[in-house]
């Protein structure tokens, strides 16, 4: 069985949920409907003739893309322009667009991270360039009949509640009595219609971030017995978890500014790349940031690294950075492709679990637009 493009959507959003994206980014779906059986996903960065034209050849219905293909709203959708081109191209063939940009980046276990670790920085200890977003916080109350107690436990636990902190599994659950009234259109699990009924139930109380309430409540209501359940989720002024763009941490050894760009060059499969700052200089604590980064220098220095790792950076802000005493290194801003095969495997696994036979594919197109002579 095929999934359909909605619920694809819900599983990128697990790995990547839109609510952790920058304010007015161009993310979400962009072109075409999402209701539809989707056989086959192209995860690409950037949506270019190439592209569709692959997509096209795969048969793949949906394109899961980095790069944005519509920036601002549209005045009107001219065919005769390259863009209008595009844009009928799709249509024609039907083909859905769906964007993940900067929460892609953002996520754990997204574009930073994957940067980070291709260049050797350990998880623990890493931490971002500029906070993003905060997760609000529930609190999620249940009253859950002894016999079940451990059952529903577990499963809001599997699903994401109880994490305060370095902290899992919290909870706290006090016994008492329950007591009902089934009417005539119940099924009650326990005790009969018209005879008030008492039970011996646990009030479960704990934490659930903002970003997995809804998959959190369906999977309490999964696993409860009762027909209808007496439950409460209501915020709680705590602060959630933080999500960051870029990520700064330390190498295990220092290493020289010669040595970490050569590194870069290889794991990035890159021909060439740009330097700032003295080659012999010893370098340990980096700074990581997939895209355009030249504003982020003041945050990396402010961050104390000895150097950014980013792309697309300009002349004057290099200068700037160098009077600093913050070296660059300048794969370019096509590094992102990672994110391709790391994606579309993420994809495939989790469709995989699901007993889906839809496929996800990385784009074998290349889209840097820039040749290195």
């Amino acid at each position: 069985m095929f999934a359909n493009g909605q619920t694809v959507i819900q599983l990128i959003e697990q790995l990547a949920p839109k609510h952790i994206a920058m304010e007015n980014d161009k993310i979400g779906l962009q072109l075409g409907t999402l209701q539809k059986v989707v056989s086959k996903v192209l995860v690409a960065l950037d949506v270019t003739d190439e592209v569709v034209d692959e997509a096209i050849a795969l048969g793949a219905e949906l394109i899961i893309a980095h790069h944005a293909i519509i920036y601002r709203p549209l005045a009107k959708l001219d065919t005769s322009t390259p863009a209008g081109r595009l844009y009928e191209k799709l249509i024609k063939h039907d083909i859905a667009v769906y964007i993940a940009h900067t929460n892609l980046d953002v996520a754990d276990g997204g574009i930073n991270d994957w940067m980070a670790d291709l260049l050797g920085l350990p998880a623990e200890g890493r931490a971002s360039l500029e906070d993003v977003h905060t997760d609000k916080l529930f609190k999620l109350v249940v009253f859950v009949p002894k016999t079940h107690h451990e059952q529903v436990l577990q499963a809001i636990w599997n699903a994401g509640a109880g994490e305060i902190g370095g902290y899992s599994q919290c909870s706290f659950n006090i016994e008492g009595v329950g007591t009902f009234l089934p009417g005539d259109t119940a099924e009650p699990f326990i005790g009969e219609k018209g005879k008030l009924e008492r039970v011996q139930e646990i009030r479960v109380e704990t934490i659930v971030p903002a970003s997995v309430h809804r998959k959190v409540v369906q999977a309490m209501l999964k696993a409860h017995p009762y027909e209808e359940v007496a439950y409460d989720l209501y915020p709680v002024d705590m602060k959630g978890r933080v999500f960051g763009l870029g990520r700064v941490g330390k190498l295990p050894a220092a290493v020289k500014l010669r040595e970490l760009a050569e590194r870069a060059k290889a794991v990035f499969e890159v021909p060439a790349l740009r330097v700032v700052g003295d080659l012999d200089r010893d370098v340990r604590k980096v700074a990581v940031l997939g895209g355009s980064g030249a504003r982020y220098v003041r945050h990396a220095l402010f961050a104390g690294a000895d150097v950014l790792v980013t792309g697309d950076m300009d002349y004057h802000t290099a200068h700037d950075a160098a009077m600093a005493g913050l070296s660059i290194i300048d794969p370019g801003h096509n590094i992102e492709k990672l994110m391709k095969p790391r994606v579309a495997e993420w994809l495939r696994r989790e469709l995989q679990q699901r007993k889906y036979a839809t496929e996800a594919i990385a784009s074998q197109v290349e889209t840097e637009p820039f040749q290195f002579l």
